[in-house]
């Protein structure tokens, strides 16, 4: 509470040049004594990561959550969810549950073995280190109220034509359906831009691996970042390839920092998912485009501006 009550009056020192007056005024803040959410939630359900909020609200990430809570968020991601230790899983599980809120995704790895050649090669040594994984995220998931999970293929595989690439991605996931399916849980397919090795890099390729899978377990994850770096065209790719996109993630370009920060216009982004009719996660995979608690009310700035567009 007292990390609560020190940004209160920061937040009125910042003054209005940062905000509006309905954003992070101190009176909104005094309410959360008679009010579990003192300050209204977004139009659409953006999901923080740890450390984003680590200036306001300490390192501790049940702090974070906390005050993330209170600010009007309703969602969390953490892609290291798998190396915490399982009192910690259960403890951000129930945290979420007490505030309502929503666990988004976690990576499936124990080892980060998918930045390696991996499922695309069709050898036995991959596919049983990702059914290790799957059965060990089933367990995370159940500590932290998850459902869905990235994963990503892993590399090229040179000496292979891309089909048979692709037909080795596919019976993988599909192995890896029939390991999560039982258990209400999705893994979601994310093609990246970080380098030209990686498998998995555009959405219409996702979107082909998801319907060859066919299972509710395997979905496209939709990193906006990464497909404006990939391709571009991103209204009109989310429209084509929508029946298969279970989550999307968030970062602006060039920078992969928050909403306003580069060239995409999220206002209208936002909006086109919100009409679509998106109940789900939006996760906010970009770093903080200003150190310090200043980079923070920032930050939070732009997801209130952007997120105006009702």
């Amino acid at each position: 509470m007292m990390q609560r009550r020190k940004f209160m009056q920061e937040s009125i020192l910042a003054g209005a040049s940062l905000f509006t007056a309905s954003t992070l005024s101190a009176t909104s803040l005094r309410k959360n004594k008679e009010s579990p959410a003192a300050e209204k939630p977004f139009n659409l359900n953006y999901g923080f990561h740890d450390g984003m909020f680590a200036n306001h609200a300490g390192k501790n990430f049940i702090d974070q959550i906390k005050f993330a809570h209170d600010i009007g968020f309703r969602s969390i991601e953490d892609n290291g969810m798998m190396s915490r230790t399982p009192e910690l899983q259960k403890e951000i599980g129930n945290t979420l549950a007490r505030l309502s809120m929503t666990m988004g995704v976690f990576v499936v790895t124990s080892e980060n073995w998918h930045w390696k050649t991996s499922l695309s090669t069709g050898k036995q040594e991959w596919l049983d280190r990702m059914k290790k994984d799957c059965k060990e995220a089933v367990e995370v998931a159940k500590r932290c109220n998850a459902k869905w999970m990235t994963v990503v293929p892993g590399n090229f595989e040179r000496s292979l034509s891309m089909e048979y690439q692709t037909a080795n991605v596919i019976v993988a996931l599909r192995m890896a359906s029939e390991i999560l399916e039982p258990n209400g849980l999705v893994m979601v397919l994310e093609p990246l831009s970080d380098n030209p090795d990686l498998f998995l890099r555009f959405s219409d390729q996702t979107y082909l691996i998801c319907k060859a899978v066919n299972s509710p377990s395997c979905k496209i994850l939709f990193d906006m970042y990464h497909m404006q770096r990939n391709e571009g065209n991103i209204i009109g790719n989310i429209n084509k390839a929508w029946d298969e996109i279970a989550y999307f993630q968030i970062g602006d370009n060039p920078g992969r920092k928050e909403p306003t920060t580069g060239e995409m216009n999220y206002k209208n982004i936002f909006r086109h998912i919100y009409d679509k009719g998106y109940k789900g996660i939006l996760g906010m995979e970009h770093g903080n485009a200003r150190p310090g608690k200043e980079g923070e009310l920032l930050l939070i700035k732009a997801y209130r501006e952007s997120d105006s567009f009702l």
